[in-house]
């Protein structure tokens, strides 16, 4: 996995608890969860139907 072993896992691991702190571990992984959940969501998603009036070029004529 990109020639990282455990030992550089962990140090990197250690590094981001420092860096944001172990109370906002939890709510920056939510984040990350919901954004890959939107992302998914609206690549599969239809397009959505454009419903805007198209003004009619024959009825000005």
């Amino acid at each position: 996995m990109f020639g990282l072993g455990t030992q550089e896992l962990l140090i990197i691991l250690v590094i981001v608890v420092i860096l944001f702190g172990a109370t906002r571990l939890p709510q920056i992984g939510k984040g990350i969860g919901e954004a890959i959940k939107n992302f998914k969501k609206a690549t599969s998603e239809k397009e959505e139907i454009d419903v805007t009036p198209k003004k009619d070029t024959e009825e000005k004529k």
